[in-house]
């Protein structure tokens, strides 16, 4: 895991100019970008980190985030996603405060032969779409086999890696299918969960207010607004479990 952890470092730094420490502990999240998957809660995350740099000084390891992966070409919202995983990885890159702690970088243009430098160097797979909606997951295995341990919620693949590794190899986290199905019957309000996490709504004061995009203070704004009114893939009420887990 070592060497191929040197050897992705190497090659992101040769053809994308990103330096990534080789040392550090890898987390991955590779598929087609979609609001079901939520490459938007993995922001979250990092948007709340970038804002406070001591959460990750008592850490003893250096932490990496890695995404890649294709947008539709009319998914608007996917497409915004992307953008902002750029921008919260400058911003993270340009931060004295973080920047040797933690590194954020979106690989373009994925495809197998990136895969082939991702894969092996992960330590830690994030497959955290929303329970019930993942029909299998294909990347979850190549990262399991390859070496990398899952954090992810009960949904898909992650169920069958849980029953071959065992619970205490899989770092499961979040609502099931069965609960998600149950709080949209109750009726699901995003707002409470955000007005009682100070963390969450750090997140989303930075990402509303141009934090990472000062050229257009709005431009991420209708995403928020649209978590904050139905977060249909209920990110909001699984943000706390999946910061807990990681």
């Amino acid at each position: 895991k070592d060497a191929n952890k040197a050897e992705f470092a190497e090659w992101l730094r040769a053809t994308h100019g990103l330096e990534v420490d080789p040392t550090a502990l890898v987390g991955a999240q590779v598929k087609r970008i979609h609001e079901y998957k939520r490459q938007l809660l993995a922001l979250l995350h990092l948007a709340w980190l970038q804002r406070h740099p001591e959460v990750l000084e008592s850490s003893g390891v250096p932490r990496a985030l890695v995404m890649a992966g294709k947008a539709a070409p009319g998914y608007v919202r996917a497409k915004l996603i992307v953008k902002l995983a750029h921008e919260v990885g400058n911003a993270i890159a340009r931060d004295p405060r973080i920047r040797e702690r933690l590194r954020f970088v979106f690989v373009p243009d994925f495809n197998v032969k990136t895969g082939q430098h991702i894969y092996p160097s992960a330590d830690l797979s994030l497959q955290i779409s929303t329970a019930g909606l993942e029909a299998s997951g294909t990347g979850n295995m190549k990262f399991a086999l390859s070496g990398a341990l899952t954090i992810g919620t009960l949904d898909g693949a992650n169920i069958e890696i849980k029953d071959r590794v065992g619970a205490e190899d899989i770092f499961i986290f979040g609502m099931t299918a069965t609960e998600v199905a149950q709080l949209r019957t109750d009726g699901y309000r995003p707002t409470d969960f955000r007005d009682r996490d100070e963390s969450l709504r750090a997140a989303l004061e930075a990402i509303a207010d141009g934090t990472f995009s000062p050229d257009e203070p709005r431009r991420h704004a209708p995403v928020v607004e649209a978590l904050l009114d139905r977060d249909h893939y209920m990110l909001l009420a699984d943000y706390r479990a999946y910061v807990n887990a990681q």
